[in-house]
């Protein structure tokens, strides 16, 4: 959930009251009007024109001012559509991409959503009277070297940003670092308007392995990488002999607007140098100026995008000269910083600052230092907003997640409630306010521990809306009027109105007003014609007005006259009926007074009033009145003679109405016309109406015919046309086909079903249109996939949508393509084929053999094929026949990549036979069988524990780690497992055991020290049986010393002892940490860590002070949770007594080779690289010497030999069963030696097929046969 929008907040803390658009309280504007088109986020409500009449404005009166802060906008560069509006009375056009000044229009400006309240207020200007007590400020701006055309001028090609900013002036220069990459850096230079300048800079690549990365800056940020162009030229290059990168920056016909900072940054891996320049533009004539900062900071547009930046244009202006005064300059920026919001408005006041709002964006740039809170990693913001009924969320973030954290509102803590709800995520702690109401504005805070942190939640009363507006009243004297309005929420305060004032409602006022629910009404009960006038009511959120106007008892008409259509020749009657009755009066036709005769009758009747004429024409069409005498009121009517309108389509000499038109060609289609007035005539084609601005199919219509214009025509435009005419009289219709033919269009890409050796076979569909004329044939092209050029394969039209394209050549892909041709003439070529190349299929499978015979599998292996050529292996099926049949079963229904494979579902004792054949592109290759058939039976493997490595020692956990082991076997049928702890059964609610065909997992989720122990693991088959032993072993953090004493005391030195701790936490003790404190401060500080006997001499102790020792245990892992003390203190005293050192003969740490470490029985995988390891402590170094067999292993490359620190390795490259055997490492010194064994056996050799194709002597392969039966039978 997004956090909740922060209420904007004026200097003096109070809330910003926002105007709305159409306030009539708005000063008037100018007659300016700006037409621009903003960018999206910039778009905001423009407000209500004001007429001037041509008279200047009259100067509204100052409003409190209000200061906002502003985001700051982005920078204008190269044509940006940001508009860059003038000031309200200033007489200035910015010439921008998107934006045009008009002074023609009535309307502000449009304002960005963040600035459209701080538009509606003025700033205090200081009155004349007061200009001589405002003291002179001045500062001198980075860029007053810059001459002023170059500040003005807006119509430059590209720009090349700012220069440094005000807020910077202040900041002391620091001295820069000693360049690290940079031999030469560029130097600030001066250059006239359009002539060049170079900027060279230089780095020394003799350290640098590469070139090293240069970019050049413009102000702060913009990179000029972008703007190189016609007077920009970036240029780098390389002198071999020096070894130095020089780097360039030309800048040509150089403009006003050039002149700034520039910056030049080098980096190279984790290096980094830069350096800053000016570049001066000079203009003859221009000189530099200082510039006031009261002149910079004056307003020149009012909530506008460049509101807050320096605006010089005011500079650029003829101006008067100013009687200087000697008030000596004060530092504004000085005195703003130090001073409180609230005083904002009236320092700028004081100094004559009239953009204050400018001011404020300024202020807002400078980083201000906030104290690093220890319990908030991120506190609350200061202020929270949030609308009536809504709901807020409160968040801060803890350094500590287990502080204590209390909420308080208004000092009052707060308990949780449906009103109050409390969230913990992470180290985030959350208070939701539901429902909030004005009673929850208030300030909160949140305590955690000593620190807290507060803020202010603002609830947003919703405005008050109008929801039905007054509605008009026209009556007459003495009636009673009822003004009606309906606002959004019931008993809001409203406010009537009659011309702007308001309506008096006292105990003898004529107004009576009541309020019903979210209704409110105004009574008038005796209307009089004084009581005509503008009401209106006013809400927070709205206005409504209406007009009242009250006459004198009206002319009534009982009935009026009434428009008529009367068709040409037919009678007209107009009659009308008024009160009061006997009123003559005078009938007028187009303001002419008509007059009775033979073919016009004019009757009266007391109230009744008639006009009849017998025969109608065209000339008796026109507005009709009736004028009755006295009265200023008429009554009036209009009489429409009409004629039905006609469509003649026999003057046209088409077969069926149907005209033919080759596509490409223009079609004209004019059709005579008739009617009365002259008929509005549409033409359609289908739904779609065909326009007269239609670019290339148009309608027109001239007088008593109509046209339909094709420019050029296409197939598109086939069909039906309607013409439809329509005038008052009546309607007609007419349809009109036209029919375009083309060529036709291209078929559908070709398909490729079969592909030989040099051949292929292609198939493709007609094309979907055959262009209005049948299809006469079609042609045939192909190609190389990697040519451009195509062939034509037919010279003669074929009619079939098949061919079979031959004479390829093998393993070339090719693609064909198709033409299709009418009449008309041939179409564009299809898309290509798929890619397609002309393939043989692949030589058989090799070395099929049986790998894995069971009761209902057979599994069996091979090797690809010798020749797979051009169109390469999809896969292997597999088949099968049971013996002394000829159905083959494929086995696999999808091809299988893999070179093994298992066939499963057999029946036990049947003889199969298997083949394999590879699958291509092309087709399937030729079998490959097995020479003799399969008995499927199961042969008992005895069961074998293939224990890992890291298994074969102790294993060793942490207590509350998680112990997860795969202890893998082997074995047919599935072996019987079963685990034993210290020859108990394991029970499984603390150890979980699961099994499978090939391995054993035990687990344990939370270790504790109960679970170690030696886990005997059996495998069972039949009456073969394997064991293994795990020693699993599960540490603790050990206790603390059971007793530390202070065993002497003797100059700045203290002697202590103490004793073994009692639980060592199931691991080996491996040091102490002894710390020391005084007893003034008892702070504890370390002495030693890691010392491995249990009695020490701390030394270097301050005489005078009184010490404590505490002593800390540590294992494998890590330091007891408590330390144990010593009970007494231990006093240095000053003394003068000599200490008698005694002799001390050096211990002789000579030794005999002693293995510490013995080698251990492995198992190896053929093929896989193995180690023995072992460790030895000799002094001095003993030689070690590897045997194999009791054979010293000299200069054998499948071996190689280490020694680190005493420990011994030898790796053995890639084992084959030969490397099997009895292997020894022995160490030898000058004081003796010692030696250690172990047996290695490779498992997984060579099959007797395999020895034969090694091409091994028959002796040998049987040797090594009946040495692997004695090792499986061990």
């Amino acid at each position: 959930m997004p956090e909740p929008t922060k209420k904007d907040e004026m200097p003096n803390g109070q809330p910003e009251e926002s105007v709305a658009p159409d306030s009539k309280g708005a000063p008037p504007l100018p007659e300016i009007s700006l037409e621009i088109s903003p960018p999206p986020e910039a778009v905001a409500e423009v407000k209500e024109p004001v007429e001037t009449d041509g008279k200047k404005p009259e100067p509204a009166e100052p409003e409190p001012l209000q200061a906002m802060m502003a985001h700051e906008l982005s920078p204008i560069e190269n044509g940006s559509n940001q508009p860059q509006t003038g000031g309200v009375g200033v007489k200035e056009q910015a010439e921008s991409a998107n934006s045009t000044v008009k002074e023609e229009g009535h309307c502000s400006p449009p304002l960005p959503d963040d600035d459209a309240a701080a538009a509606n207020t003025t700033s205090p200007t200081p009155h004349a009277e007061d200009a001589s007590s405002i003291k002179k400020l001045s500062v001198d701006l980075p860029n007053d070297s810059v001459t002023v055309p170059a500040m003005g001028r807006k119509d430059s090609v590209w720009s090349l940003g700012d220069g440094q900013a005000p807020e910077d002036l202040d900041k002391p220069i620091d001295t820069p670092p000693l360049s690290i990459l940079l031999i030469e850096k560029p130097q600030s230079g001066t250059v006239n308007v359009g002539g060049d300048i170079t900027f060279v800079a230089k780095v020394e690549a003799k350290d640098l392995l590469r070139k090293p990365t240069i970019k050049w800056f413009k102000g702060k940020w913009m990179d000029l990488a972008s703007k190189t162009g016609k007077h920009l030229q970036l240029k780098e290059t390389f002198d071999r002999v020096t070894k130095i990168h020089t780097f360039e920056m030309h800048i040509i016909k150089a403009k006003e607007n050039y002149a700034g900072n520039y910056r030049c940054e080098v980096t190279y891996k984790d290096k980094f140098d830069s350096c800053s320049f000016d570049l001066e533009i000079k203009e003859d004539g221009q000189g530099s100026q200082n510039i006031d900062i009261r002149s910079a900071f004056k307003r020149s547009s009012e909530g506008q995008e460049d509101a807050g930046e320096l605006d010089f244009s005011g500079l650029l202006k003829h101006r008067e000269p100013k009687q200087q005064d000697d008030t000596p300059e004060v530092d504004v920026w000085e005195i703003l910083k130090n001073a409180r919001p609230d005083e904002y408005e009236k320092i700028a006041f004081m100094y004559g600052i009239t953009d204050l709002r400018g001011l404020l964006k300024r202020m807002k740039k400078i980083p201000k230092e906030e104290k690093k809170s220890e319990a908030f990693a991120k506190k609350l913001e200061p202020a929270y907003q949030v609308d009536k009924g809504g709901k807020i969320r409160l968040v801060v973030d803890l350094a500590d997640p287990t502080v204590d954290l209390k909420w308080y509102k208004n000092g009052q803590e707060i308990r949780p409630s449906p009103k109050y709800i409390f969230e913990h995520k992470g180290t985030q702690r959350i208070m939701v306010i539901n429902n909030c109401n004005s009673n929850d504005d208030a300030a909160y805070s949140v305590a955690a521990g000593d620190e807290k942190c507060t803020t202010e939640l603002f609830v947003k009363e919703l405005p008050v809306k109008i929801v039905k507006d007054i509605e008009a009243v026209k009556t007459t004297v003495n009636e009673r009027i009822e003004l009606e309005c309906e606002v959004s929420e019931a008993g809001a305060q409203v406010k009537w109105m009659k011309n702007g004032v308001e309506v008096p409602t006292g105990v003898r006022s004529r107004y009576r007003v009541k309020c019903e629910g979210t209704k409110h009404f105004l009574v008038i009960d005796d209307a009089s014609r004084e009581d005509t006038g503008t009401y209106s009511i006013m809400a927070s959120g709205g206005t409504s007005e209406a007009r009242v106007q009250v006459d004198l008892k009206p002319l009534k008409i009982y009935q009026d006259l009434q428009d008529m259509t009367v068709l040409l020749g037919q009678p007209i009657k107009l009659h009308c009926e008024i009160y009061p009755g006997n009123v003559p009066g005078r009938w007028y036709r187009n303001g002419q007074l008509i007059q009775p005769n033979d073919r016009i009758n004019i009757l009266q009747r007391h109230k009744n009033h008639r006009l009849e004429i017998e025969t109608s024409s065209l000339h008796d069409a026109g507005d009709y009145t009736f004028v009755p005498e006295g009265y200023s009121q008429s009554l009036s009517a209009k009489i429409h003679i009409v004629d039905p309108p006609r469509v003649h389509l026999d003057s046209l000499n088409f077969p069926e109405n149907t005209v033919t038109v080759v596509a490409g060609n223009k079609l004209r289609l004019e059709i005579p016309i008739s009617g009365e007035p002259a008929p509005r005539v549409v033409w359609m084609k289908g739904e779609r109406v065909i326009l007269e601005s239609g670019h290339r199919v148009r309608a027109e219509t001239y007088g008593d015919q109509t046209s339909l214009t094709i420019e050029v025509t296409e197939r598109e435009d086939t069909g039906n046309y309607k013409i439809v005419l329509q005038n008052e009289a009546g309607e007609a219709t007419a349809s009109v086909k036209i029919k375009v033919v083309d060529i036709p269009d291209p078929p559908e890409a070709p398909l490729v079903p079969v592909v030989g050796g040099d051949w292929c076979s292609m198939t493709w569909e007609p094309p979907k249109y055959d262009g209005g004329s049948p299809i006469l044939g079609y042609f045939i092209e192909r190609k190389k996939k990697q040519s451009s050029r195509w062939m034509r394969l037919n010279f003669d039209l074929i009619k079939e949508t098949s061919f079979e394209p031959k004479k390829m050549i093998e393993g070339v892909p090719y693609e064909v393509r198709v033409f299709a041709v009418n009449a008309i003439g041939v179409s564009k070529p299809s898309e290509p084929s798929k890619a397609f190349t002309p393939l043989a299929v692949t030589s058989e499978p090799t070395m099929l053999v049986v790998d894995d015979v069971t009761d209902t599998t057979v599994t069996v292996k091979w090797r690809p094929p010798e020749t797979i050529g051009a169109a390469g292996l999809d896969g292997y099926l597999v088949e099968y026949c049971v013996e002394g049949t000829d159905d083959w079963v494929v086995s696999n229904k999808e091809l299988t990549e893999k070179t093994r494979y298992t066939i499963t579902g057999l029946s036990p004792g049947c003889k199969i036979l298997v083949r394999v054949k590879a699958i291509n592109a092309a087709g399937a290759s030729a079998p490959r069988s097995l020479q003799h058939s399969i008995l499927v039976k199961e042969v008992i493997e005895p069961p074998k524990i293939r224990v890992p490595r890291h298994l074969k020692q102790t294993y060793t956990r942490r207590v509350g780690e998680a112990v997860n082991l795969v202890v893998p076997f082997m074995g047919k049928p599935r072996p019987k497992v079963t685990w034993l702890k210290e020859g108990k059964p394991i029970e499984p609610t603390h150890v979980s055991i699961r099994n499978s065909d090939c391995d054993s997992i035990i687990f344990i989720r939370k270790a504790e020290r109960s679970h170690s122990g030696k886990y005997e693991m059996t495998v069972q088959v039949d009456n073969h049986v394997d064991k293994a032993i795990i020693d699993i072993q599960i540490v603790d953090l050990p206790g603390p010393p059971q007793c530390v004493t202070i065993e002497d005391v003797w100059g700045g030195n203290v002697a202590l002892v103490w004793t073994l701790p009692k639980d060592n936490g199931n691991a080996p003790i491996t040091g102490y940490t002894i710390q020391k404190a005084d007893k003034k401060t008892m702070e504890w500080f370390t002495c030693i860590e890691h010392y491995h006997r249990t009695c020490i001499t701390i030394t270097e102790l301050v005489v005078g002070n009184e010490y404590f020792f505490r002593i800390f245990s540590e294992n494998m892992c890590g330091l007891s949770e408590t330390a144990t003390q010593t009970k007494k203190s231990a006093l240095i005293v000053k003394e003068g007594l000599q200490v008698k050192t005694q002799e001390y003969n050096d211990h002789d740490f000579k030794e005999a080779p002693r293995f510490t470490q013995p080698l251990i029985n492995t198992f190896a995988v053929a093929g896989y690289n193995t180690t023995l390891n072992c460790s030895v402590r000799a002094n001095p170094r003993a030689k070690v010497i590897w045997m194999k067999n009791k054979i010293i292993i000299i200069d054998d490359p499948r071996y190689r030999m280490f020694s680190n620190q005493g420990v011994c390795t030898l790796e053995i490259r890639k084992p084959s069963p030969y490397d099997g055997g009895l292997y020894t490492c022995k160490a030898i010194n000058d004081l003796g030696e010692a030696q250690v064994d172990c047996k290695l056996e490779v498992k997984g050799g060579f099959t007797f097929y395999e020895l034969m194709q090694r091409g091994v002597p028959l002796h040998l392969i049987d040797k090594y046969m009946n040495e692997a039966k004695i090792v499986e039978q061990k």
